[in-house]
């Protein structure tokens, strides 16, 4: 799963993740299990609430080097193809 990071069109970071949802955009998200549960809990909802599939990774440095960026990421998300 963490492949598809490096070969689809992705987005990284909390704030990017929650206006892809507010659009609908989103095909899959991605959030670090050792992320800060202020940054992931409204995101963890609005998947929720539109059906959009979690995976979780279990370190943000792991979810950060799988996106292609030298710093560790809380969440990214995989965009819809459309």
């Amino acid at each position: 799963m963490l492949s598809m990071l490096r070969t689809h069109d992705k987005i990284v970071g909390a704030k990017q993740v929650k206006r892809a949802l507010a659009k609908t955009g989103v095909e899959m998200v991605f959030i670090a299990l050792d992320a800060d549960k202020k940054v992931t809990g409204e995101i963890e909802e609005l998947c929720r609430l539109r059906s959009v599939p979690i995976t979780y990774v279990d370190r943000m440095e792991e979810l950060g080097e799988a996106c292609g960026i030298d710093i560790n990421a809380a969440v990214a998300a995989l965009l819809n193809k459309n």
